[in-house]
């Protein structure tokens, strides 16, 4: 399993300014070059479609009141969808939280743990009075759920706006689909010009997303499940772009779970909706997607065996070398890389996996 050390400097605080003055690495087969991001436009051109994952994060972090007088911090992770308005939950407290107290966020405003797995996830159902509704509620007292390795800037208002992408849209992540956020409105109308489309798809983040495998054998994982979808637009976009021999460029590792979790038996994209618990690592044929933009992962994640999937184990150690020695920024506010795939097949290619 991939794994490397990083010096705590090495991971970015705060975005660049302005967003597509991030660092980019070029990864070829043959090698890798230093670019930037504003400088996208010349690696693409007219008849690509960019595929963008419109999710947008909430303020899922809320801090409340136990009835005995202790704090509690909640961080929603996903509805679960029925008319009882249920959620799937993380309670962190000094002392444990009992199940059927009521924990009072704001006047109006309370969260009631219904019950807890063995994984220590909670069931909660979110309480409110009078007019407010449950989702008006979370945008007005919650905060940004950063990661852990990012510390707040002390402005809720700022992190707000740092740590979502400028084509956020639809409201449900708990993290951001990091390699969307180096784009700015002007990059975007520049690729549009040049003739490169773009097609917006979306996958909820949760933080299954960036917790370590906790065994090296990929077989004995059980990969975390997300909710996507991808609409008739995009799916007719994606299409057409393919027929007429256009290149689709996953903007993330979100996106590319969404776009092959959508394949058919014919080879096209279909609509799709609901859960996918695609765990793509070596071996994995990609059907869809031609080019990746992502950041730089955490060890020992499920997004490094994605990338090693698309272009092999040694290639993705030399990149990372590349980049641990070049000054890179790491993780969710760091630099992104472009990543052309390997020849599937190709003698070099198995080679390089099976080095992994």
């Amino acid at each position: 399993m991939f794994d490397f050390e990083l010096p705590e400097e090495r991971i970015a605080q705060h975005p660049a300014q302005p967003r597509d003055a991030a660092r980019l690495l070029i990864s070829e087969q043959d090698g890798c070059r230093d670019g930037c991001f504003k400088d996208l436009p010349g690696l693409l051109r007219s008849g690509d479609l960019l595929v963008l994952n419109d999710t947008r994060v909430l303020p899922a972090r809320l801090f409340g009141i136990k009835p005995t007088g202790g704090r509690v911090e909640v961080l929603l992770l996903r509805p679960l969808g029925d008319e009882e308005g249920r959620w799937q939950a993380l309670l962190k407290s000094n002392r444990p939280v009992r199940m059927g107290d009521a924990i009072t966020i704001a006047e109006g405003f309370s969260i009631v743990p219904e019950l807890r797995d063995d994984r220590g996830v909670a069931r909660v159902v979110l309480v409110c009075e009078g007019a407010l509704k449950p989702e008006a509620a979370i945008v007005r007292y919650g905060k940004v759920p950063l990661p852990p390795y990012i510390a707040s800037s002390g402005e809720e208002g700022l992190d707000r706006q740092r740590y979502q992408t400028v084509f956020a849209k639809e409201p449900g992540a708990v993290a951001a689909p990091t390699a969307g956020l180096h784009f700015t409105p002007e990059l975007l109308d520049q690729l549009a010009r040049m003739g490169v489309e773009s097609a917006r798809v979306t996958l909820h983040v949760g933080l299954g997303t960036f917790q370590p495998m906790r065994d090296e054998d990929p077989k004995q994982h059980v990969m975390h499940s997300e909710w996507r979808r991808l609409g008739p637009e995009a799916a007719a976009q994606i299409n057409r772009t393919r027929r007429r021999g256009g290149r689709i460029i996953a903007v993330g590792t979100t996106a590319v779970r969404t776009l092959e979790s959508a394949v058919g038996a014919t080879g096209m994209v279909r609509p799709v909706e609901g859960e996918t618990q695609l765990f793509i690592q070596p071996g994995f044929k990609f059907r869809v997607v031609d080019r990746i933009i992502t950041n730089f992962h955490l060890p020992k994640t499920t997004l490094l065996w994605l990338v090693a999937g698309f272009i092999g184990w040694a290639r993705l150690g030399r990149d990372y070398r590349h980049a641990l020695d070049g000054g890179y920024r790491f993780y969710s506010y760091g630099d992104a890389m472009f990543l052309q795939p390997e020849e599937r097949g190709s003698a070099k290619h198995l080679e390089m996996d099976q080095q992994g």
